[in-house]
Protein backbone atom coordinates (compact mmCIF):
# COMPACT_ATOMS: atom_id res chain seq x y z
CA UNK A 1 0.00 0.00 0.00
CA UNK A 2 2.86 2.38 0.78
CA UNK A 3 4.34 1.72 -2.67
CA UNK A 4 0.97 2.48 -4.30
CA UNK A 5 0.64 5.68 -2.30
CA UNK A 6 4.13 6.80 -3.28
CA UNK A 7 3.45 6.04 -6.94
CA UNK A 8 0.18 7.98 -6.93
CA UNK A 9 1.78 10.92 -5.12
CA UNK A 10 4.55 11.02 -7.72
CA UNK A 11 2.00 10.85 -10.55
CA UNK A 12 -0.07 13.63 -8.97
CA UNK A 13 2.99 15.83 -8.53
CA UNK A 14 3.87 15.40 -12.20
CA UNK A 15 0.35 15.86 -13.59
CA UNK A 16 -0.33 18.94 -11.45
CA UNK A 17 3.24 20.19 -11.60
CA UNK A 18 4.78 23.12 -13.49
CA UNK A 19 5.59 21.10 -16.62
CA UNK A 20 2.22 19.66 -17.63
CA UNK A 21 -1.24 20.70 -16.45
CA UNK A 22 -0.54 24.12 -14.96
CA UNK A 23 1.02 25.63 -18.13
CA UNK A 24 -1.63 23.90 -20.25
CA UNK A 25 -4.45 25.30 -18.09
CA UNK A 26 -3.06 28.82 -18.07
CA UNK A 27 -2.05 28.66 -21.72
CA UNK A 28 -5.45 27.39 -22.87
CA UNK A 29 -7.22 30.01 -20.74
CA UNK A 30 -5.12 32.84 -22.16
CA UNK A 31 -5.46 31.56 -25.75
CA UNK A 32 -9.25 31.17 -25.51
CA UNK A 33 -9.59 34.57 -23.83
CA UNK A 34 -7.71 36.16 -26.74
CA UNK A 35 -9.65 34.25 -29.41
CA UNK A 36 -12.95 35.19 -27.74
CA UNK A 37 -11.81 38.81 -27.30
CA UNK A 38 -12.26 38.86 -23.53
CA UNK A 39 -15.78 37.43 -23.70
CA UNK A 40 -15.89 36.71 -19.96
CA UNK A 41 -15.43 40.40 -19.17
CA UNK A 42 -17.55 41.84 -21.99
CA UNK A 43 -20.66 39.74 -21.44
CA UNK A 44 -20.67 38.86 -17.72
CA UNK A 45 -23.63 41.09 -16.82
CA UNK A 46 -25.78 39.80 -19.67
CA UNK A 47 -24.77 36.23 -18.91
CA UNK A 48 -25.76 36.58 -15.24
CA UNK A 49 -29.14 38.00 -16.27
CA UNK A 50 -29.73 35.12 -18.68
CA UNK A 51 -28.72 32.56 -16.04
CA UNK A 52 -30.63 33.93 -13.05
CA UNK A 53 -33.55 35.83 -14.62
CA UNK A 54 -34.12 34.30 -18.06
CA UNK A 55 -33.50 30.77 -16.74
CA UNK A 56 -34.80 28.89 -19.82
CA UNK A 57 -35.35 29.12 -23.58
CA UNK A 58 -39.00 28.22 -24.13
CA UNK A 59 -39.78 25.27 -26.40
CA UNK A 60 -36.08 24.54 -26.94
CA UNK A 61 -34.69 21.02 -27.08
CA UNK A 62 -33.16 19.71 -23.86
CA UNK A 63 -33.96 17.91 -20.61
CA UNK A 64 -33.54 20.72 -18.05
CA UNK A 65 -33.59 24.52 -18.00
CA UNK A 66 -30.60 26.87 -18.35
CA UNK A 67 -30.87 27.50 -14.62
CA UNK A 68 -31.05 23.82 -13.65
CA UNK A 69 -28.05 23.06 -15.84
CA UNK A 70 -26.20 25.86 -14.04
CA UNK A 71 -27.18 24.63 -10.57
CA UNK A 72 -26.33 21.02 -11.47
CA UNK A 73 -22.87 22.13 -12.57
CA UNK A 74 -22.58 24.35 -9.48
CA UNK A 75 -23.64 21.39 -7.35
CA UNK A 76 -20.66 19.42 -8.63
CA UNK A 77 -18.30 22.40 -8.49
CA UNK A 78 -19.11 24.26 -5.26
CA UNK A 79 -17.91 21.59 -2.90
CA UNK A 80 -15.16 20.65 -0.51
CA UNK A 81 -12.70 22.49 -2.76
CA UNK A 82 -14.28 25.79 -1.77
CA UNK A 83 -13.74 25.08 1.92
CA UNK A 84 -10.81 22.68 2.25
CA UNK A 85 -9.22 23.33 -1.15
CA UNK A 86 -8.77 27.06 -0.58
CA UNK A 87 -7.28 26.41 2.84
CA UNK A 88 -4.92 23.79 1.39
CA UNK A 89 -3.75 26.21 -1.32
CA UNK A 90 -2.98 28.87 1.31
CA UNK A 91 -1.38 26.30 3.64
CA UNK A 92 1.03 25.22 0.88
CA UNK A 93 1.44 28.43 -1.12
CA UNK A 94 0.75 31.21 1.37
CA UNK A 95 -1.87 33.99 1.08
CA UNK A 96 -0.54 34.78 -2.42
CA UNK A 97 -2.08 31.53 -3.66
CA UNK A 98 -5.49 33.23 -3.43
CA UNK A 99 -4.43 35.73 -6.11
CA UNK A 100 -3.51 32.90 -8.47
CA UNK A 101 -6.85 31.24 -7.77
CA UNK A 102 -8.45 34.48 -8.98
CA UNK A 103 -6.31 34.42 -12.13
CA UNK A 104 -7.36 30.82 -12.74
CA UNK A 105 -10.98 31.85 -12.24
CA UNK A 106 -10.91 34.76 -14.69
CA UNK A 107 -9.14 32.76 -17.39
CA UNK A 108 -11.21 29.72 -16.51
CA UNK A 109 -14.40 31.57 -17.41
CA UNK A 110 -13.32 31.55 -21.06
CA UNK A 111 -12.45 27.86 -20.80
CA UNK A 112 -15.76 27.04 -19.10
CA UNK A 113 -17.65 28.97 -21.78
CA UNK A 114 -15.84 27.08 -24.52
CA UNK A 115 -16.45 23.60 -23.15
CA UNK A 116 -20.13 24.33 -22.44
CA UNK A 117 -20.52 25.74 -25.96
CA UNK A 118 -19.02 22.56 -27.38
CA UNK A 119 -21.15 20.37 -25.12
CA UNK A 120 -24.36 21.84 -26.56
CA UNK A 121 -23.01 22.24 -30.10
CA UNK A 122 -22.25 18.52 -30.46
CA UNK A 123 -24.81 16.94 -28.13
CA UNK A 124 -26.78 13.85 -29.08
CA UNK A 125 -29.42 11.51 -27.61
CA UNK A 126 -29.03 8.16 -25.94
CA UNK A 127 -31.10 5.05 -26.63
CA UNK A 128 -33.88 6.31 -24.35
CA UNK A 129 -34.05 9.74 -25.95
CA UNK A 130 -32.18 11.56 -23.17
CA UNK A 131 -29.74 14.29 -24.12
CA UNK A 132 -26.10 13.32 -23.83
CA UNK A 133 -23.11 15.53 -24.45
CA UNK A 134 -19.72 16.65 -23.20
CA UNK A 135 -16.07 16.02 -24.12
CA UNK A 136 -16.79 12.31 -24.47
CA UNK A 137 -18.80 13.27 -27.58
CA UNK A 138 -17.53 16.59 -28.86
CA UNK A 139 -13.88 15.59 -28.96
CA UNK A 140 -14.74 12.79 -31.42
CA UNK A 141 -17.24 14.85 -33.45
CA UNK A 142 -15.32 18.11 -33.69
CA UNK A 143 -11.97 16.43 -34.40
CA UNK A 144 -13.05 13.94 -37.10
CA UNK A 145 -10.13 11.53 -37.04
CA UNK A 146 -8.71 8.81 -34.81
CA UNK A 147 -7.00 11.40 -32.62
CA UNK A 148 -10.35 12.95 -31.68
CA UNK A 149 -11.83 9.51 -31.01
CA UNK A 150 -8.93 8.57 -28.74
CA UNK A 151 -9.25 11.85 -26.83
CA UNK A 152 -12.99 11.29 -26.32
CA UNK A 153 -12.56 7.74 -25.02
CA UNK A 154 -9.72 8.73 -22.69
CA UNK A 155 -11.86 11.50 -21.25
CA UNK A 156 -14.79 9.15 -20.67
CA UNK A 157 -12.61 6.53 -18.94
CA UNK A 158 -10.90 9.07 -16.69
CA UNK A 159 -14.24 10.74 -15.85
CA UNK A 160 -15.89 7.47 -14.77
CA UNK A 161 -12.93 6.67 -12.53
CA UNK A 162 -12.80 10.22 -11.15
CA UNK A 163 -16.51 10.13 -10.34
CA UNK A 164 -15.89 7.45 -7.71
CA UNK A 165 -12.97 9.39 -6.25
CA UNK A 166 -13.38 13.14 -6.15
CA UNK A 167 -17.10 12.91 -6.89
CA UNK A 168 -17.98 10.26 -4.32
CA UNK A 169 -15.69 8.67 -1.73
CA UNK A 170 -13.67 11.76 -0.84
CA UNK A 171 -16.83 13.86 -0.47
CA UNK A 172 -18.57 11.27 1.71
CA UNK A 173 -15.46 10.86 3.85
CA UNK A 174 -15.16 14.60 4.40
CA UNK A 175 -18.81 14.83 5.45
CA UNK A 176 -18.53 11.87 7.82
CA UNK A 177 -15.38 13.23 9.48
CA UNK A 178 -16.76 16.76 9.83
CA UNK A 179 -20.12 15.64 11.25
CA UNK A 180 -18.46 13.24 13.69
CA UNK A 181 -16.00 15.89 14.90
CA UNK A 182 -18.69 18.55 15.34
CA UNK A 183 -21.79 16.60 16.39
CA UNK A 184 -20.43 13.20 17.44
CA UNK A 185 -22.45 11.29 14.82
CA UNK A 186 -20.71 8.02 13.80
CA UNK A 187 -19.35 7.98 10.26
CA UNK A 188 -21.41 4.95 9.22
CA UNK A 189 -24.62 6.84 10.04
CA UNK A 190 -23.65 9.78 7.85
CA UNK A 191 -22.61 7.40 5.09
CA UNK A 192 -25.88 5.47 5.22
CA UNK A 193 -28.00 8.63 5.15
CA UNK A 194 -26.05 10.08 2.22
CA UNK A 195 -26.21 6.81 0.28
CA UNK A 196 -29.99 6.50 0.69
CA UNK A 197 -30.71 10.13 -0.22
CA UNK A 198 -28.39 9.95 -3.23
CA UNK A 199 -30.03 6.75 -4.48
CA UNK A 200 -33.49 8.30 -4.23
CA UNK A 201 -32.44 11.36 -6.23
CA UNK A 202 -30.41 9.44 -8.82
CA UNK A 203 -33.31 7.12 -9.68
CA UNK A 204 -35.00 10.08 -11.39
CA UNK A 205 -31.97 10.92 -13.55
CA UNK A 206 -31.00 14.43 -14.64
CA UNK A 207 -34.51 15.87 -14.25
CA UNK A 208 -34.60 14.79 -10.61
CA UNK A 209 -31.04 16.02 -10.03
CA UNK A 210 -31.91 19.34 -11.69
CA UNK A 211 -34.96 19.87 -9.48
CA UNK A 212 -33.05 19.07 -6.29
CA UNK A 213 -30.01 21.20 -7.10
CA UNK A 214 -32.17 24.12 -8.28
CA UNK A 215 -33.75 24.10 -4.82
CA UNK A 216 -30.85 23.79 -2.43
CA UNK A 217 -27.71 24.91 -4.31
CA UNK A 218 -28.64 28.64 -4.17
CA UNK A 219 -29.60 28.25 -0.51
CA UNK A 220 -26.32 26.57 0.47
CA UNK A 221 -24.23 29.19 -1.33
CA UNK A 222 -26.17 32.09 0.21
CA UNK A 223 -25.87 30.63 3.73
CA UNK A 224 -22.12 30.10 3.42
CA UNK A 225 -21.46 33.47 1.82
CA UNK A 226 -23.63 35.15 4.48
CA UNK A 227 -21.51 33.53 7.20
CA UNK A 228 -18.35 34.71 5.48
CA UNK A 229 -19.77 38.21 5.02
CA UNK A 230 -20.50 38.35 8.75
CA UNK A 231 -16.85 37.62 9.52
CA UNK A 232 -15.71 40.29 7.05
CA UNK A 233 -18.14 42.90 8.41
CA UNK A 234 -16.99 42.25 11.98
CA UNK A 235 -13.38 42.64 10.83
CA UNK A 236 -13.86 45.23 8.09
CA UNK A 237 -10.81 47.22 9.19
CA UNK A 238 -8.55 44.25 8.39
CA UNK A 239 -9.69 43.84 4.77
CA UNK A 240 -7.24 46.34 3.15
CA UNK A 241 -4.21 44.80 4.85
CA UNK A 242 -5.42 41.29 3.99
CA UNK A 243 -5.77 42.22 0.31
CA UNK A 244 -2.34 43.86 0.37
CA UNK A 245 -0.85 40.66 1.82
CA UNK A 246 -2.51 38.53 -0.89
CA UNK A 247 -1.20 40.72 -3.73
CA UNK A 248 2.30 41.17 -2.33
CA UNK A 249 2.81 37.49 -1.48
CA UNK A 250 1.61 36.46 -4.95
CA UNK A 251 4.79 37.99 -6.41
CA UNK A 252 7.30 37.85 -3.55
CA UNK A 253 6.52 34.62 -1.70
CA UNK A 254 5.59 34.29 1.96
CA UNK A 255 8.02 34.33 4.87
CA UNK A 256 7.71 31.78 7.67
CA UNK A 257 5.47 32.98 10.48
CA UNK A 258 3.53 31.28 13.27
CA UNK A 259 2.78 27.72 12.15
CA UNK A 260 3.41 28.56 8.49
CA UNK A 261 6.74 27.31 7.11
CA UNK A 262 7.01 29.82 4.26
CA UNK A 263 6.41 29.54 0.51
CA UNK A 264 8.00 30.71 -2.73
CA UNK A 265 6.29 32.51 -5.60
CA UNK A 266 6.45 29.24 -7.55
CA UNK A 267 4.56 27.47 -4.76
CA UNK A 268 1.92 30.22 -4.68
CA UNK A 269 1.37 29.85 -8.43
CA UNK A 270 1.42 26.05 -8.43
CA UNK A 271 -0.99 25.51 -5.57
CA UNK A 272 -3.17 28.51 -6.43
CA UNK A 273 -3.69 27.27 -9.99
CA UNK A 274 -4.06 23.59 -9.02
CA UNK A 275 -6.57 24.23 -6.24
CA UNK A 276 -8.30 26.90 -8.33
CA UNK A 277 -9.08 24.34 -10.98
CA UNK A 278 -9.95 21.77 -8.32
CA UNK A 279 -12.52 24.26 -7.06
CA UNK A 280 -14.07 25.64 -10.26
CA UNK A 281 -13.34 22.68 -12.61
CA UNK A 282 -12.77 25.00 -15.59
CA UNK A 283 -10.97 23.00 -18.25
CA UNK A 284 -11.90 19.70 -16.65
CA UNK A 285 -14.78 19.26 -19.13
CA UNK A 286 -17.26 18.01 -16.54
CA UNK A 287 -19.58 21.02 -16.60
CA UNK A 288 -20.08 20.57 -20.36
CA UNK A 289 -21.94 17.34 -19.58
CA UNK A 290 -24.56 19.24 -17.55
CA UNK A 291 -24.64 22.11 -20.05
CA UNK A 292 -25.46 19.68 -22.87
CA UNK A 293 -28.74 18.74 -21.17
CA UNK A 294 -29.99 22.34 -21.06
CA UNK A 295 -33.05 23.57 -22.94
CA UNK A 296 -31.35 26.13 -25.14
CA UNK A 297 -31.71 27.48 -28.65
CA UNK A 298 -28.03 28.07 -29.25
CA UNK A 299 -24.74 26.84 -27.74
CA UNK A 300 -23.59 30.44 -27.15
CA UNK A 301 -26.49 31.04 -24.78
CA UNK A 302 -25.74 28.04 -22.58
CA UNK A 303 -22.01 28.69 -22.81
CA UNK A 304 -22.55 32.13 -21.30
CA UNK A 305 -24.78 30.71 -18.57
CA UNK A 306 -22.20 28.05 -17.70
CA UNK A 307 -19.46 30.68 -17.65
CA UNK A 308 -21.17 32.35 -14.67
CA UNK A 309 -20.59 29.15 -12.71
CA UNK A 310 -16.85 29.85 -12.52
CA UNK A 311 -17.52 33.45 -11.50
CA UNK A 312 -19.83 32.36 -8.68
CA UNK A 313 -17.50 29.58 -7.54
CA UNK A 314 -14.15 31.36 -7.63
CA UNK A 315 -14.73 35.10 -7.56
CA UNK A 316 -17.46 34.88 -4.91
CA UNK A 317 -17.26 31.68 -2.82
CA UNK A 318 -13.49 31.08 -2.99
CA UNK A 319 -12.78 34.75 -2.30
CA UNK A 320 -15.04 34.63 0.74
CA UNK A 321 -13.21 31.62 2.16
CA UNK A 322 -9.75 32.98 1.36
CA UNK A 323 -10.34 36.42 2.87
CA UNK A 324 -11.83 34.94 6.05
CA UNK A 325 -8.73 32.72 6.42
CA UNK A 326 -6.29 35.59 5.84
CA UNK A 327 -8.12 38.21 7.92
CA UNK A 328 -8.51 35.86 10.89
CA UNK A 329 -4.83 34.88 10.82
CA UNK A 330 -5.79 31.20 10.65
CA UNK A 331 -3.51 30.79 7.62
CA UNK A 332 -0.49 30.77 9.96
CA UNK A 333 -2.09 28.51 12.59
CA UNK A 334 -0.45 25.33 11.30
CA UNK A 335 -3.85 23.77 10.63
CA UNK A 336 -4.73 22.44 7.18
CA UNK A 337 -7.80 21.94 4.99
CA UNK A 338 -11.29 22.24 6.46
CA UNK A 339 -9.82 22.52 9.98
CA UNK A 340 -8.10 25.76 8.98
CA UNK A 341 -11.35 27.17 7.56
CA UNK A 342 -13.27 26.15 10.69
CA UNK A 343 -10.63 27.85 12.86
CA UNK A 344 -10.94 30.99 10.72
CA UNK A 345 -14.70 31.14 11.23
CA UNK A 346 -14.28 30.45 14.95
CA UNK A 347 -11.89 33.37 15.25
CA UNK A 348 -14.20 35.54 13.21
CA UNK A 349 -17.59 34.96 14.86
CA UNK A 350 -16.89 32.96 18.00
CA UNK A 351 -16.92 29.30 18.96
CA UNK A 352 -20.00 28.56 16.88
CA UNK A 353 -18.24 29.48 13.65
CA UNK A 354 -17.19 25.89 12.99
CA UNK A 355 -20.87 24.92 12.79
CA UNK A 356 -21.17 27.12 9.70
CA UNK A 357 -18.28 25.24 8.11
CA UNK A 358 -19.57 21.78 9.04
CA UNK A 359 -23.10 22.42 7.77
CA UNK A 360 -21.65 23.92 4.58
CA UNK A 361 -19.42 20.87 4.10
CA UNK A 362 -22.47 18.61 4.30
CA UNK A 363 -24.45 20.55 1.70
CA UNK A 364 -21.49 21.28 -0.56
CA UNK A 365 -20.23 17.69 -0.56
CA UNK A 366 -23.65 16.08 -1.06
CA UNK A 367 -24.41 18.38 -3.98
CA UNK A 368 -21.04 17.46 -5.49
CA UNK A 369 -21.96 13.78 -5.22
CA UNK A 370 -25.18 14.35 -7.18
CA UNK A 371 -23.49 16.34 -9.92
CA UNK A 372 -20.66 13.87 -10.37
CA UNK A 373 -23.05 10.92 -10.42
CA UNK A 374 -24.59 12.41 -13.55
CA UNK A 375 -21.19 13.09 -15.10
CA UNK A 376 -20.08 9.52 -14.44
CA UNK A 377 -23.21 7.87 -15.82
CA UNK A 378 -23.14 9.94 -19.02
CA UNK A 379 -19.51 8.98 -19.62
CA UNK A 380 -20.22 5.32 -18.88
CA UNK A 381 -23.15 5.48 -21.30
CA UNK A 382 -20.70 6.71 -23.92
CA UNK A 383 -18.46 3.69 -23.29
CA UNK A 384 -20.90 0.79 -22.82
CA UNK A 385 -24.33 2.12 -23.78
CA UNK A 386 -27.53 2.81 -21.84
CA UNK A 387 -27.41 -0.63 -20.17
CA UNK A 388 -24.65 0.57 -17.87
CA UNK A 389 -26.59 3.47 -16.32
CA UNK A 390 -28.75 1.68 -13.71
CA UNK A 391 -25.93 -0.57 -12.43
CA UNK A 392 -23.71 2.52 -12.21
CA UNK A 393 -26.26 4.37 -10.07
CA UNK A 394 -26.56 1.41 -7.70
CA UNK A 395 -22.81 0.94 -7.34
CA UNK A 396 -22.26 4.69 -7.00
CA UNK A 397 -24.74 4.88 -4.10
CA UNK A 398 -23.12 1.92 -2.30
CA UNK A 399 -19.64 3.41 -2.72
CA UNK A 400 -20.81 6.54 -0.86
CA UNK A 401 -21.20 4.42 2.27
CA UNK A 402 -17.79 2.82 1.71
CA UNK A 403 -16.17 6.24 1.37
CA UNK A 404 -17.73 7.50 4.59
CA UNK A 405 -16.35 4.58 6.61
CA UNK A 406 -12.86 4.05 5.12
CA UNK A 407 -9.46 5.72 5.36
CA UNK A 408 -8.90 7.41 2.02
CA UNK A 409 -5.33 8.66 1.64
CA UNK A 410 -4.82 6.52 -1.48
CA UNK A 411 -8.20 7.53 -2.89
CA UNK A 412 -7.42 11.25 -2.51
CA UNK A 413 -4.19 10.83 -4.47
CA UNK A 414 -5.95 8.69 -7.08
CA UNK A 415 -8.69 11.32 -7.42
CA UNK A 416 -6.13 14.07 -7.98
CA UNK A 417 -4.49 12.07 -10.77
CA UNK A 418 -7.80 11.21 -12.49
CA UNK A 419 -8.97 14.82 -12.31
CA UNK A 420 -5.79 15.99 -13.97
CA UNK A 421 -5.91 13.29 -16.63
CA UNK A 422 -9.52 14.24 -17.44
CA UNK A 423 -8.44 17.79 -18.18
CA UNK A 424 -5.66 16.87 -20.62
CA UNK A 425 -7.74 15.56 -23.58
CA UNK A 426 -10.37 18.23 -23.01
CA UNK A 427 -7.92 21.15 -23.02
CA UNK A 428 -6.13 19.81 -26.10
CA UNK A 429 -9.48 19.55 -27.88
CA UNK A 430 -10.58 23.06 -26.89
CA UNK A 431 -7.36 24.58 -28.24
CA UNK A 432 -7.82 22.70 -31.52
CA UNK A 433 -11.45 23.85 -31.80
CA UNK A 434 -10.84 27.46 -30.71
CA UNK A 435 -11.45 28.78 -34.24
CA UNK A 436 -14.88 27.15 -34.47
CA UNK A 437 -15.84 28.42 -31.01
CA UNK A 438 -14.72 31.99 -31.70
CA UNK A 439 -16.31 32.16 -35.15
CA UNK A 440 -19.78 30.96 -34.12
CA UNK A 441 -19.70 33.03 -30.93
CA UNK A 442 -18.96 36.22 -32.86
CA UNK A 443 -21.70 35.50 -35.39
CA UNK A 444 -24.34 34.86 -32.74
CA UNK A 445 -23.50 37.90 -30.59
CA UNK A 446 -23.64 40.16 -33.64
CA UNK A 447 -27.20 38.96 -34.29
CA UNK A 448 -28.38 38.94 -30.66
CA UNK A 449 -26.07 41.17 -28.59
CA UNK A 450 -28.60 41.58 -25.75
CA UNK A 451 -29.34 37.82 -25.47
CA UNK A 452 -33.06 38.72 -25.34
CA UNK A 453 -34.28 37.71 -28.77
CA UNK A 454 -34.28 33.92 -28.43
CA UNK A 455 -34.13 33.41 -32.23
CA UNK A 456 -35.55 30.09 -33.44
CA UNK A 457 -32.48 29.19 -35.44
CA UNK A 458 -30.34 26.62 -33.79
CA UNK A 459 -31.63 23.45 -32.24
CA UNK A 460 -28.62 21.15 -32.16
CA UNK A 461 -28.60 17.64 -33.51
CA UNK A 462 -26.25 14.69 -33.02
CA UNK A 463 -24.29 15.70 -36.12
CA UNK A 464 -23.30 18.91 -34.41
CA UNK A 465 -24.73 20.96 -37.28
CA UNK A 466 -26.86 24.00 -36.57
CA UNK A 467 -30.44 23.60 -37.78
CA UNK A 468 -31.13 26.96 -39.45
CA UNK A 469 -34.72 27.76 -40.22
Amino acid sequence: MDTLQEGLDAASTFVWGPWLLIPLLLGAGIYLTIRLQGLQLRTLGRAMRLALVGRRDKDAEGDISHYQALTTALAATVGVGNIAGVATAIYLGGPGALFWMWVTGVLGMATKYSEAFMGVRFRTKDAKGKISGGPQYYLAKAIPNKFGLVLSILFAVFAVLASFGIGNMTQANTVAASVENTFGVPGWVSGAVMAVFAAVVLIGGIKSIGRVTAGFVPLMIVLYVAGGMLVLVLNVGEIPSALALVFSDAFTGTAATGGFVGATVAAAIQFGVARGMFSNESGLGSAAIAAAAAQTRHPVRQGLVSMTQTFIDTIIVVTMTGLVIVISGAWSSGLEGAEMTAEAFNRGVGDWGHYIVTISVVFFAFSTVLGWAYYGERCLERLVGIKGVIPYRVVFSVVIFVGATTELSVVWSFADVMNGLMALPNLIGLVICAGLIARETKTYLQRDPTLLHEPVESTMHGTGQLDSR
